[in-house]
């Protein structure tokens, strides 16, 4: 049987590859070489420059009809394979600016991009102006010196002022740092969204054509009056200038650290005009302000001398319970028309933060639920699926939150977002894809309707002003069908969210939690019986209220860790309930036994796992380390107890007095 015929674009994308296998050892071999073999790189990476030219110009060049088999998605596997030679290119552009000398490496991105962009031009002309073509190359090498000076002078004649609308630091090396309201000189424009700019400086370097905004003619006639006046009087320092040159173009190459992703990204095209860097993702970063294990613990009233939000009743020994301004459950239904991801990326996570926001600053912690995804309909996110077993907390859609700010403003504020990595790079990240804001209470003051809310999801941040999440969409009122309306309505990016009334029982558990506090409703119960654990060796076994020493339980020092990983949390409440089903009814309904019954089930199951040195430490959204750690925690051959922890088979962090003893002041 003959082998199959290759069809033009497979042969692109085989010469795509092996280009990057040449690109990856070249990088690699020039982090090793010394300063002598700088020189030999240095010719190499030129000539893969040029060998990447010629792919770029064989692909743009191609057609659907000079494939022998029909080919799915052809259009967007040539974008894909354009995209991944620009990669390349930017690549071998920024070793070529570290290899080269610092006075010749600011002109290699001017150049490099002149070529490509007479090299397009040729493409697009006729056979017999590539035959012109040579005889002009023929002639230019009779006379190359006065050529070139002809090349720059209509360069600068062609180059156009821009505005810069905001500033800008490079990501990779021969960017161009831009402030903003600096005026800067278009060199050329590339067709990927990076045009080549020249700053009041001298210094050039590519910059997205996002960020720039075109200066009138008079605008541009008095910034360069201004520029002239300003060369009389800074030629003696001229010599000043040139000292520094090396250190300014360092300060560029360091600035690869300090860019936002996102921007690299919208001027690529690889994600919506209405995506951003995630706002409750980069809260949850900074420490533990924002997370449960914070609002979890009780707060000391003003005075310092006793505790605001808990509080034992005389008469039964119980925590008192406490209503909020709020106090209900919610259940997150489904996600539509939620725009995807541009091809480059890869989507690790889908979900939905939420916590109480009043308009301007987040008032409780910020809850997590992860999306389930279809690739059937990649514009639709559901929640709570139907499975086998327990359902893991993440996943849980229904939800419980008491907030007791008393702003009128007080609502929800739900974030959509993605976690990514870039393909090109390796580099992950979070974005939003939009977020939505339920306001509790109506113009009167009243609490609104318990029922299914139908939210519109708006781009942006929410500090920002309405924006939209993707370009295509179109804002309501440009119709005046009733019909039109209709049908432009449901293509709008929507969140269905069902507010829930609370039972009795759940009531009583929910003012047991501290004031302030979002979570899964999960683990209400769970949380209920902690706050009392805590209540007793807080207010009942203290010698004195006034006492502040170092209270000795294990319990209560690692509890609150084990709200921020939900895959321990569901090891627990899986032990648990195994073990409450053996519970007399009666039992069940007493609170010593089930106290009892939670620290033996607590120091028994997952305690010993919290410090465990084989227990793979919780990357949020790596697939590869949650399944580690699930076979970890559920193996039958690792099981893991307090009485095993001192044996050689179980190796244990180093000890730490903070493992055992809960400090009510840090807390």
């Amino acid at each position: 049987m003959p082998p199959k015929r290759r069809g033009p674009l497979q042969t692109i994308q085989r010469e795509t590859d092996e280009m990057k296998r040449k690109v990856d050892s070249l990088v690699q071999q020039a982090a090793k070489s010394s300063i002598t073999d700088k020189t030999d790189t240095l010719e190499r990476c030129k000539e893969l420059q040029r060998a990447v030219v010629e792919i770029l110009k064989t692909l743009k060049k191609l057609s659907k009809a000079d494939e022998p088999a029909p080919v799915g998605n052809y259009e967007q596997c040539k974008k894909e394979e354009e995209r991944r030679l620009l990669t390349l290119q930017e690549r071998l552009l920024s070793l070529v600016l570290k290899l080269q000398p610092l006075d010749e490496a600011a002109g290699t991105s001017s150049s490099q991009t002149e070529q490509e962009s007479e090299e397009e031009e040729s493409d697009e002309d006729g056979s017999s102006e590539d035959e012109s073509a040579e005889e002009d190359i023929q002639d230019d090498n009779v006379d190359e010196s006065d050529d070139e000076e002809e090349d720059t002078d209509a360069l600068e004649q062609e180059s156009v002022s821009y505005l810069a609308l905001s500033a800008f630091t490079g990501e990779e090396e021969g960017d161009l740092c831009v402030q903003k309201g600096e005026v800067l000189k278009i060199l050329s424009k590339n067709e990927d969204g990076w045009w080549l700019a020249q700053n009041s400086a001298g210094q050039k370097g590519l910059v997205p054509k996002t960020f720039l905004k075109l200066l009138s003619q008079s605008e541009s006639e008095r910034e360069n009056d201004d520029e002239d006046e300003e060369e009389s009087e800074e030629e003696h320092e001229e010599s000043d200038k040139k000292s520094s040159k090396a250190s300014n173009w360092d300060t560029v190459r360091k600035a690869v650290t300090e860019i936002d992703a996102t921007d690299v990204l919208a001027a690529m095209g690889a994600i919506p005009p209405g995506f951003r860097p995630s706002t409750l993702s980069k809260l949850l970063e900074e420490g533990i302000s924002y997370r449960a294990s914070h609002f979890i613990q009780p707060k000391l009233s003003q005075s310092q001398l006793s505790f605001k939000d808990l509080h034992l009743d005389p008469d039964t020994g119980k925590v008192h319970g406490r209503p909020s301004k709020v106090s209900l459950t919610l259940n997150l239904w489904s996600c539509r028309m939620i725009p995807p991801p541009g091809v480059g990326l890869q989507v690790l996570s889908r979900h939905v933060r939420l916590c109480a926001f009043n308009g301007s600053q987040v008032l409780s912690n910020i809850h997590t639920i992860r999306a389930t995804y279809n690739s059937k309909s990649p514009k639709s996110w559901s929640f709570s699926p139907r499975m086998v077993g327990m359902l893991p907390c993440l996943l849980d859609g229904d939800c419980f939150l008491r907030c007791d700010s008393e702003t009128p403003d007080l609502g929800i504020l739900f974030e959509l977002g993605v976690t990514y990595i870039r393909n090109s790079t390796g580099e992950k990240g979070d974005l939003s894809c939009g977020w939505a804001f339920l306001k509790l209470f109506d113009e009167s003051g009243a609490p609104i309707a318990l029922r299914t809310h139908e939210l519109t999801i708006h781009g942006g941040t929410p500090f920002e002003k309405d924006t939209d999440l993707d370009a295509t969409s179109t804002k309501r009122g440009t119709s005046t069908s009733v019909l039109q309306q209709m049908l432009l309505s449901r293509k709008q990016p929507k969140l269905l969210v069902k507010l829930k009334s609370v039972n009795t029982r759940r009531r009583e558990l929910l003012n047991l939690l501290p004031d302030t506090i979002v979570g899964s409703l999960s683990l209400l119960h769970l949380l209920a019986i902690y706050r009392q654990i805590l209540a007793d060796a807080l207010l009942l076994d203290r010698v004195t209220m006034q006492s502040a020493d170092l209270i000795c339980s294990a319990v209560l020092a690692s509890f609150p860790n084990f709200l921020d990983q939900p895959d321990l949390m569901d090891a627990f409440r899986k032990s648990w309930t195994e073990s409450e089903s053996n519970l007399r009814r009666s039992e069940k309904r007493d609170i010593k036994v089930l106290k009892q019954l939670f620290v033996s089930v607590y120091m028994g199951s997952v305690y010993p796992l919290l410090y465990c040195v084989e227990m793979p430490t919780p990357c949020w959204a790596d697939e590869e380390v949650e399944s580690q750690r699930a076979r970890f925690i559920y193996s039958p051959s690792r099981k893991i107890s307090v009485g095993t922890m001192l044996t050689s088979d179980c190796s244990q962090q180093a000890f730490d007095i903070t493992q055992v003893t809960y400090d009510l002041i840090s807390n």
